[in-house]
């Protein structure tokens, strides 16, 4: 599978109809790194046309911002933003609700405005389009849990694609009490995921993990990098790594599209 940059569609005269915006955690996290081949596979099985800006991708600025460094946010998201209009982007995926709600929201005040979708928006679509298919006669023993990411949840109100994606894979699926705009943050929020734990009853992704465990789910599906960190550290703080499975809903959609 050949995935191409930016420079190269250009150098050939080419505009993909998608920019895919990997982001930090999806280029360098080993575990975010299969997210982001998985979700490749999905757009190139799906005959969608994207591209990716490899190295003239920058952090989004997310991090800085959240933990109170405007400066460095803005800088970052100058940058960026000179780059994405370089190259006349209209359109951007992730599958980082970080990364998501920065360009969707904060970059329109910096001059750079684009169409930003998440990837669970874009799963959703092209089911609902039949560009991506699944067997219709298979019984998937498998139960699943969802957890709400709180940046595409209670930040964008983004609830109802990531079920209805899951809803197609045929997948029992128990929600948890906790869920919807009352989910439980898994505790990266907020610039949280790099800075020590504050003092509290105990760690947030460990009582998320708790939430899982008590709806019996042999599966946990995430739709960010942040949150599968932090739920797979909870899972494992819990003795449950043989029982319950972090996944991002793209490796599912990947594992079983035809």
């Amino acid at each position: 599978m050949k995935v191409y940059s930016m420079a190269e569609m250009m150098a050939e005269g080419k505009q993909p109809d998608i920019l895919f915006w990997v982001g930090c955690a999806g280029s360098f996290d080993q575990r975010a790194q299969k997210v982001t081949k998985a979700f490749a596979t999905i757009l190139t099985k799906a005959g969608v046309s994207f591209a990716i800006l490899g190295k003239e991708e920058a952090c989004s600025g997310d991090p800085a911002r959240r933990a109170g460094n405007e400066f460095l946010f803005q800088m970052m998201a100058y940058n960026n933003i000179q780059i994405l209009n370089g190259y006349g982007i209209k359109k951007i995926v992730t599958a980082c609700p970080h990364c998501f709600n920065t360009l969707k929201n904060e970059y329109p005040e910096l001059g750079g405005n684009y169409q930003v979708v998440h990837h669970t928006t874009l799963l959703n679509q092209l089911i609902e389009e039949g560009k991506i298919k699944f067997q219709d006669d298979v019984d998937n023993p498998m139960s699943i849990t969802y957890h709400d990411s709180c940046y595409l949840g209670r930040a964008n109100n983004i609830y109802e694609a990531p079920r209805k994606v899951l809803d197609a894979l045929n997948i029992e699926l128990k929600e948890m009490k906790r869920c919807r705009s009352n989910g439980l943050c898994c505790g990266a929020g907020g610039g949280q995921m790099f800075k020590e734990e504050e003092h509290g009853k105990g760690p947030i992704n460990v009582e998320r993990t708790e939430d899982v465990i008590e709806t019996g789910a042999s599966i946990v599906a995430s739709a960010c990098p942040f949150c599968t960190t932090m739920l797979t550290d909870g899972v494992k703080a819990k003795d449950k790594e043989n029982d319950i499975q972090v996944l991002d809903i793209a490796e599912l959609v990947e594992q079983l599209m035809l």
